[in-house]
């Protein structure tokens, strides 16, 4: 290096240069460079995205879950009050039939009234059994939209490792992959869109 600050490079220098990096400063190199980074740029943000939304359909699938199981308690102590009623039922025609003449009306009304009670009964406990079924189909629904979001996102992580490799390696048969896994992954991301 001279005294003023400014280096010139021998002939030499320009060989060594070459030798370390590459044809990554030919204009070549430099393309799929651009090419590599820009792809892995996109990638990531659209990765990024499929990641949240596995996120939200996990949660939402979690929520359902749980709603579907609220349900399934409320329906089951419908049905033990609906067991209760039986119960009350049918003490009320064994009192019929131990009972004097003058009873007979009184356990009549009482046997009505609880038949009707236990058709009500009856009536809310199938509603609250159908809507934890579809409640829990719900559930399914989104774990199984939680899937295809995480098979998009991993397919899309694969290709930002095989755009990292090929951008080291310089294989353009790496591009290639990186691009089809790519493309796969956004794919994937599709189906998850359509619910499919």
């Amino acid at each position: 290096m001279s005294g003023s600050g400014f280096h010139v490079h021998g002939p030499h220098d320009h060989e060594l240069e070459h030798a370390k990096f590459g044809d990554a400063h030919s204009e070549e190199g430099n393309s799929m460079t651009g090419q590599i980074a820009l792809f892995t740029a996109v990638i990531a943000t659209v990765g990024a995205i499929f990641g949240y939304m596995g996120g939200a359909t996990q949660a939402n699938a979690g929520l359902y879950k749980n709603n579907a199981a609220i349900k399934k308690t409320e329906a089951a102590n419908q049905w033990s009050y609906y067991q209760s009623k039986s119960t009350k039922q049918n003490l009320s025609e064994l009192a019929l039939e131990l009972s004097p003449g003058t009873k007979k009306e009184f356990y009549e009304t009482e046997i009505k009234r609880y038949k009707e009670e236990k058709a009500e009964i009856k009536v809310n406990a199938e509603k609250l059994e159908a809507l934890s079924k579809e409640w829990d189909q719900k559930s399914d629904e989104q774990m199984h939209q939680h899937h295809r979001w995480a098979q998009a996102t991993t397919a899309l992580q694969v290709a930002i490792a095989m755009a990292a490799i090929a951008l080291l390696t310089r294989k353009s048969w790496l591009k290639t992959c990186m691009y089809v896994v790519g493309v796969l992954g956004i794919g994937v991301g599709a189906l998850a869109v359509a619910h499919i």
